[in-house]
């Protein structure tokens, strides 16, 4: 039942292509072609068209969700193994030394991440829509601009540890800079990005209850593990990685929904062809 939500949305619209299809068709039988034929041919093909590019909206969200995730784990997941939160002592400069290339990939892949991750907040925007409440939404976006920010901090430190062992290694190693610039890389990751990713998704959480575009059990999956984040993200900085999770669920869900609508918009057009 609550499955259904955000396709009942995608249904309306098809629902409306195929009254207006029908309508031309009883026209066409009742008057025969006239100088109103081509002007409802015409407005027919616009909803077409219009209606096309409304499914499209849920796809693009979907998979720059999916994208997002993909690059965004991948990336974390490669600098927390090339610069783990313990790393200390005399095997430092050659730990370092043996994951350069693994901190460089990582840090390649963190701006597309970043430019995914806009896309989707801004698909998920424009899909609400006259139904986006100003506060929740102002909440929404300035906490995923800030996430986004926290996790670029975190991988331009990662960086400039890296350039600063490739110019001077025994510098760096010896007067303790590297200590810090990990401790603050961790901080701004585990307890700012992670919290601000929890206040997204808890800002999204309660848009989609008040509109009722997404199943309650995705709005309940969401309150949960938001409140994991906003608790539990100074235990480990793997925690963060539990975001790109819960966004490549929710953009697989929206994915579904999407073809099915357009598999169900397609059915209409041939049914209607056929008809006429």
């Amino acid at each position: 039942m609550y499955f259904c939500s955000l396709q009942a949305i995608i249904g309306a619209e098809h629902n409306v292509l195929s009254v207006r299809k029908s309508d031309t068709v009883n026209d066409q039988h009742l008057s025969g072609p006239g100088p109103w034929h081509n002007h409802s041919e015409e407005a027919m093909k616009q909803q077409v068209i219009l209606t096309r590019q409304a499914l499209k909206t849920p796809r693009a969200a979907a998979v720059a969700g999916i994208i997002f995730a993909v690059l965004f784990t991948t990336s974390i997941a490669l600098i927390r193994l090339a610069i783990p939160e313990e790393l200390s002592g005399t095997n430092t400069a050659a730990w370092l030394q043996g994951n350069t290339s693994t901190v460089t990939l990582a840090l390649t892949l963190v701006p597309f991440a970043g430019i995914a991750f806009l896309w989707f907040m801004g698909v998920v925007r424009d899909r609400l829509g006259k139904l986006e409440d100003q506060f929740f939404s102002t909440v929404f976006f300035g906490s995923g601009l800030l996430f986004l920010a926290m996790m670029f901090a975190t991988a331009a430190i990662a960086g400039g540890i890296l350039t600063s062992y490739a110019l001077e290694p025994d510098t760096l190693t010896k007067s303790g800079v590297i200590v810090f610039g990990r401790a603050a890389m961790y901080t701004v990751m585990k307890v700012y990005g992670i919290r601000m990713a929890g206040v997204f998704m808890i800002s999204l959480g309660t848009i989609w209850m008040r509109t009722r575009v997404m199943p309650r059990l995705f709005v309940f999956l969401t309150y949960a593990v938001a409140l994991l984040l906003l608790v539990s993200s100074d235990f480990t900085s793997w925690l963060v990685l539990v975001f790109p999770a819960w966004v490549f669920v929710i953009s697989v869900f929206i994915l579904i929904v999407s073809l099915r609508g357009e598999q169900a918009e397609a059915e209409g057009a041939i049914g209607s062809n056929e008809s006429s």
